[in-house]
């Protein structure tokens, strides 16, 4: 009989199935880890082949489950049979090695079964084929469940990040035109002087932002490289005229230490200059009214640092990695999305750059974003 069969050989036929697991790639997996699979898909079988044998096939189809999988509850194999190909994603296993673990076992069954003299009955063979019928096909289920809801999950919290993106930086410069406007209507303004080109300068990023959105969805996105020599002193000087309005609105001061002029880096304008904004919104947002926010550029060696200091008095021990993590707000005001600091960080990545902070206990927050310095012909000393 097939059971007493699996009951005298048990260790021998898991000891073959480890071998033939051990051969192929990527399979590390502890027998801990896989409690659901082989062992105790083994246990199932030869209950059910108990079952049958005498006679009992309700006790043999809630064990094992009908054939041709069309009963609408899994069976307690089904269960465990889900549950193993729920680990082997777990584990990074691809769909085949789920197919492979039980054929391991069938032909570990077989091959022995041939080397003992161990002759089967035409229904035990049905059986064990039945068994592993269902069991592959509830964990191949399972795992392919498991896998497209990962991927799912995935992508919809991706689009949730860029969605985060497009608004948190049109919502800034929707803030440096509306403060823009403001100022032109309250003092009478030119158009055509510094505070237009503040207005100019934010349609321009608006603008830019909703053509970069449509142009990811028509998969557009990555078609070429946008970056350009950047004077970084008048990268610091246009981000100085939007984030006055800023300081005007805050009731904070903002202090601008000269730039060397022949400083460059080599970047998308566009992603370099937001971040610069999102650092000094961020520093004016956390600075008490009547503060300094203070913005600077210098090189070092062969790089650029453009640093923004605050007066929010400081932050609490171990807090400075989390301020960077998306939708994490650095104190109650709930007014953004808390993703400036992480579209920062972000944007100076995608051009090699780097963005650090630094807590000056009692005081506040120095913030440096880091870039090659770009060298053309001329070699300016450092």
């Amino acid at each position: 009989m097939m059971h007493d069969f699996i009951s005298n050989n048990r260790p021998e036929l898991l000891e073959r199935c480890k071998t033939k697991v051990a051969l192929r790639p990527h399979r590390a997996a502890t027998e801990a880890q896989l409690a659901n699979g082989i062992p105790l898909f083994l246990a199932q079988l030869q209950r059910t082949l108990v079952a049958e044998e005498g006679g009992d096939n309700a006790q043999s189809l809630m064990i094992s489950g009908a054939a041709g999988g069309f009963e609408s509850s899994l069976s307690e194999m089904g269960v465990s049979a889900a549950a193993h190909g729920k680990q082997l994603l777990e584990l990074g296993f691809t769909v085949d090695q789920v197919v492979h673990d039980y054929g391991d076992l069938c032909q570990s069954i077989t091959d022995l079964a041939v080397e003992r003299d161990a002759p089967f009955g035409t229904d035990e063979f049905r059986t064990l084929n039945r068994c592993l019928d269902n069991a592959i096909a509830d964990a191949v289920t399972e795992f392919s469940f498991q896998r497209d809801t990962a991927r799912a999950r995935e992508q919809e919290q991706a689009v949730e990040a860029r969605v985060g993106f497009l608004a948190h930086e049109l919502r800034n410069a929707l803030s440096s035109a509306t403060l823009a406007v403001a100022a032109l209507e309250a003092g009478n303004l030119p158009i055509g002087g510094a505070t237009g080109g503040v207005l100019k300068r934010a349609l321009l990023a608006m603008t830019r932002l909703i053509h970069g959105a449509v142009a990811e969805v028509r998969d557009n996105v990555g078609a070429g490289d946008i970056r350009a020599m950047i004077n970084v002193e008048a990268l610091v000087a246009d981000a100085a005229q939007a984030a006055v309005l800023v300081a005007q609105a805050t009731g904070s001061t903002l202090v601008v230490l000269p730039v060397d002029p022949s400083i460059e880096v080599r970047a998308d304008r566009q992603r370099i200059a937001g971040a610069v904004a999102n650092l000094l919104q961020n520093a004016f947002k956390f600075s008490a009214p009547g503060r300094e926010v203070t913005l600077s550029a210098s090189a070092y060696g062969a790089l650029v640092r453009i640093e923004v200091a605050d007066q929010c008095g400081g932050l609490p021990h171990g807090s400075i990695e989390r301020m960077f993590t998306p939708f994490t707000q650095r104190s109650t005001d709930r007014s953004g999305l808390g993703l400036g600091l992480s579209i920062a960080r972000e944007s100076v990545e995608m051009d090699g750059g780097t963005l650090t902070a630094r807590d000056v206990p009692g005081t506040g927050c120095v913030f440096t974003l880091s870039l090659p310095r770009h060298r053309g012909l001329r070699r300016a000393e450092d």
